[in-house]
């Protein structure tokens, strides 16, 4: 069988029958159709070592618009999409090469930044208050920050989906999983000072203000988009004297790192982030190991204390 069409079936295949997102399928037929550019519409029989090892030597000297060489963790993007279809494969009895010979390239383990207390009151203190658009920026960071939402998650979020008694909601995030998301005091406020001072019928829970608010087709309130919840927490996180690189990623990094420093532990963090396997969570492991020397040194009596 040829490459392309299963391709094609693989990618229908995630879609009804594992429920992925639009997202995730478009990246896996990127991955995938740079299989097809480099070694044409070949057999699925074909596909073997010896050519994943050219594949993965051309995919390296591929390079971005910003370095000559693709980073391991893009490049190991390619062959994760690359053994999921091999084992849809072998679901389908296609004659196929085993997905577990597909090795992975070594990548150094990602860096955590977050940002401790000082810094999220000077971050949280930056939006103008006497604005629509002030309180909800200030009520986005708290949410942020409260919650450990994705910023996809974010902006997703309708009016309906948030109980701002109860402090808690349901969140779909990746691979189509539910998780309780659990909101603070603080933010569960400024998310109603938001809403009380919203005049409109809008389904959307945070929109677009661009001098005035715009309209879409279905009469509703544009949504707010990813790329400008980036915008704004990059924006106030340069008012407030924050020298580190800031991203809605960075508060939900804070607000499980607040959480392991304060006792929590690894399992019920994962299931706080929505992560499916606890290695995920456990990038975190190294920021609390200062805490943890700390206690140690605080509370661990010495052989030679009198």
């Amino acid at each position: 069988m040829l490459f392309a069409k299963t391709k094609t079936d693989f990618l229908e295949y995630l879609e009804i029958e594992q429920g992925r997102s639009q997202k995730t399928i478009q990246n896996y037929d990127h991955y995938l159709t740079r299989l097809i550019d480099f070694a044409g519409d070949v057999k699925i029989s074909e596909i073997d070592q010896e050519l994943i090892r050219k594949w993965r030597l051309w995919l390296n000297r591929l390079g971005t618009n910003t370095s000559d060489e693709l980073k391991k963790n893009t490049l190991n993007y390619h062959l994760i999409a690359l053994r999921s279809f091999l084992k849809y494969c072998a679901k389908r009895d296609i004659a196929a090469m085993p997905a577990d010979k597909i090795e992975l390239a070594k990548s150094a383990r990602k860096q955590v930044t977050f940002l401790n207390e000082d810094e999220l009151s000077r971050l949280f203190a930056q939006p103008k208050l006497d604005s629509e658009q002030g309180t909800r920026d200030r009520a986005i960071l708290e949410l942020l920050f409260s919650s450990g939402l994705r910023v996809s998650e974010l902006v997703a979020l309708n009016k309906g989906d948030i109980n701002l008694k109860r402090r808690e909601f349901m969140v779909r995030g990746k691979g189509q999983k539910d998780r309780p998301i659990f909101v603070s005091d603080d933010a569960a406020d400024w998310v109603q000072k938001y809403l009380d001072m919203r005049q409109d019928n809008s389904v959307p829970l945070f929109i677009r203000y661009s001098g005035s608010k715009k309209l879409s087709t279905s009469g509703n309130f544009n949504r707010l988009t990813v790329r400008s919840v980036q915008r704004l927490v990059a924006r106030y996180a340069l008012l407030a004297g924050i020298t580190k690189h800031v991203s809605p990623h960075t508060l939900r990094h804070s607000f499980a790192t607040d959480l392991l420093m304060n006792g929590a532990d690894l399992r019920s963090v994962q299931a706080m982030l929505g992560h499916s396997n606890i290695s995920t969570t456990q990038i975190y492991t190294h920021v609390t190991d200062p805490h943890l020397k700390a206690v140690h040194q605080k509370f661990h009596r010495s052989n030679s204390a009198e």
